[in-house]
């Protein structure tokens, strides 16, 4: 067995007995699950929120589901559960709020239109700290993708999602998932030509 499938079944056992303490009334279980999913999951939301305000609502929001549904919960990865979560929620929203806003509207008090705070959410707390220039570069080119591969390609990299696990928060085939990849990694190769060559060039 391979060191990745390893780790990935000791982390699935891991999850299943903090489940069945929680199940058993145990309130410290669920904060050990929160906190030990709380970097990838709320990573994922922040590019695809209107801000740390938005993003911290639609957290929160995740686990109220899940919490709500934990008993008949059956899944072995627990994370691609919450994702799968995450995205329903954050589809509903976006179609809640389109018969209300448009995107050229000024959405908050900078003056930038939706579209544009869309376009440029950030980067998320872990990438903050580091601040490196090629980070923000594959940031601000991967948020010029087409929303269906930004989140493939925020799944699998940042994520280490399986490609399965991604078509099933996707609700599509493992197929389309793929293709989606192959889409977004071309796209940002040529975005990124130019940065790619500086590395070369610098020997890295």
């Amino acid at each position: 067995m391979k060191s990745d499938d390893r780790k990935k079944n000791r982390m699935e056992a891991d999850d299943a007995k903090l489940l069945s303490a929680y199940r058993k009334g145990d309130a410290e279980a669920l904060g050990e699950l929160v906190g030990k999913y709380k970097r990838p999951l709320f990573g994922f939301i922040y590019k695809f929120s209107e801000g740390r305000e938005d993003a911290d609502e639609v957290f929160q929001e995740v686990w109220v589901r899940a919490i709500k549904n934990m008993n008949r919960y059956r899944q072995k990865n627990l994370l691609s559960w919450l994702f799968r979560i995450a995205h329903n929620l954050m589809i509903d929203r976006i179609r809640r709020r389109k018969p209300v806003l448009s995107l050229e509207t000024p959405a908050h008090e900078d003056g930038l239109a939706l579209h544009e705070r869309l376009a440029g959410t950030g980067l998320s707390p872990a990438d903050e700290t580091g601040g490196h220039a090629l980070g923000r570069r594959i940031e601000e080119a991967a948020d010029e993708l087409p929303p269906e591969q930004r989140e493939v390609f925020w799944l699998r990299m940042q994520s280490g999602l399986s490609f399965k696990e991604i078509a099933k928060v996707q609700k599509c085939s493992i197929n389309t998932a793929l293709a989606r990849m192959q889409y977004a990694v071309s796209k940002l190769r040529k975005e990124l030509a130019a940065e790619y060559h500086e590395l070369q060039e610098g020997g890295i």
